[in-house]
């Protein structure tokens, strides 16, 4: 039987409750499919801070580093300064770990649960691939004169040819298997989206974009600056396929994204380095006012079980974990996926687990 080893992380707000419920699956799938894990918690989180002023040593990066993959609930209490915990563990994983790409995938499962007039799941089903640890996200900057009034705030961005090259490279495999699979057979198209037009130094990434694009000729190329790209997200998201992007941008489109899928409640990234140590969550935050109340929507945890067994390789799986959820949403037994649906957070868990057994 194959064992995985797997830090889990519950962190802050709801965080442990949505965790719990992922864990719950994920042990459900581990039974039906025949593999193991190994669960090692570490205690990371604001509330522990606020306890022992302790952040992330670097022993434990270290440790995370030795692990098949970490399984991270949400980072952000409000008695913390905002930032510092997250800087600790977030960055910690994303920096120390190298995990270079943020998947995000964008997929409708149920028209209902879509904002949008008339678009189905046959309209929305594409992936985002964020750079993940370049941009103005890599903490170069500062203050000056802080809190004066002639205090001055910079911060500089970062794109180098490796990371760039990097995150370009892994879009148009992801682009080519989805051609294989997802798509079935129809060409694939690699949409790079960025603002060179007024950001000049991010035409690095429209140069590399061309030049790896010669070596996957199967795949189309395509174009789009952030803001046209916000705007073809509403009005025509059947458009889009797969998406690289950087940091930044990343990070807003996403969760654009996330609604045209019905919610954060539903959405989970996988951070990743290919072949490595690599980090799965749910997106939607610590969100402290629902704390402790079982009203928090797991699916988004649940899906990044999904995510975390399909990258170790446990394929059927995490497919069976996928369609217990489609199921159910489809069906309307979850009617939404956030804290309106009527549902509890440990009753979505127990219904997933559920649908997935039978």
């Amino acid at each position: 039987m194959k064992t995985y080893t797997i830090g889990v992380i519950p962190g802050d707000g709801i965080g442990p409750e949505v965790i719990t419920e992922g864990l719950k699956v994920l042990k459900t799938a581990m039974s039906i499919d025949g593999f193991d894990c190994t669960f090692i918690d570490y205690p990371y989180s604001g509330a522990y801070y606020l306890k022992t002023k302790e952040l992330v040593p670097d022993r434990v990066i270290d440790e995370w580093r030795a692990l098949d993959a970490v399984f991270l609930g949400a980072i952000g209490h409000p008695d913390v300064e905002p930032g510092l915990v997250e800087r600790s563990v977030i960055l910690g994983l994303r920096f120390g770990l190298d995990l270079y790409i943020n998947l995000r995938p964008i997929k409708l499962y149920a028209s209902s649960l879509c904002p949008l007039k008339d678009k189905t799941p046959e309209d929305i089903d594409f992936v985002v691939v964020r750079e993940n640890t370049e941009g103005l996200y890599a903490q170069i900057g500062g203050f000056l004169k802080k809190g004066t009034p002639d205090e001055v705030a910079t911060v500089t961005g970062v794109y180098t040819r490796k990371g760039v090259e990097r995150a370009i490279r892994y879009a148009y495999e992801v682009a080519r298997q989805r051609a294989a699979g997802v798509n079935n057979g129809k060409p694939s198209r690699l949409t790079l989206v960025d603002k060179s037009n007024a950001i000049r130094p991010q035409e690095i990434w429209t140069r590399v974009f061309a030049e790896v694009g010669q070596e996957y000729p199967e795949v189309e190329q395509d174009h789009a600056y952030v803001d046209a790209c916000t705007m073809w997200m509403i009005k025509n998201p059947e458009w889009f396929d797969t998406l690289v992007t950087t940091n930044l941008f990343g990070d807003i489109i996403t969760d654009l994204g996330a609604m045209l899928q019905g919610g954060m409640g539903i959405a989970a990234s996988g951070n990743l380095h290919p072949g490595r140590t690599s980090m799965f969550e749910p997106i939607h935050g610590s969100a402290p006012k629902y704390a402790g109340k079982n009203v928090a929507c797991p699916l988004g945890a649940i899906m990044a079980a999904s995510m975390m067994l399909e990258y170790l390789g446990e394929k059927t799986a995490a497919q069976r974990i996928e369609n217990a959820v489609a199921c159910l949403l489809v069906s309307g037994a979850i009617p939404s996926v956030d804290s309106r649906s009527g549902l509890g957070t440990s009753q979505v868990g127990d219904m997933v687990d559920a649908a997935m057994r039978e």
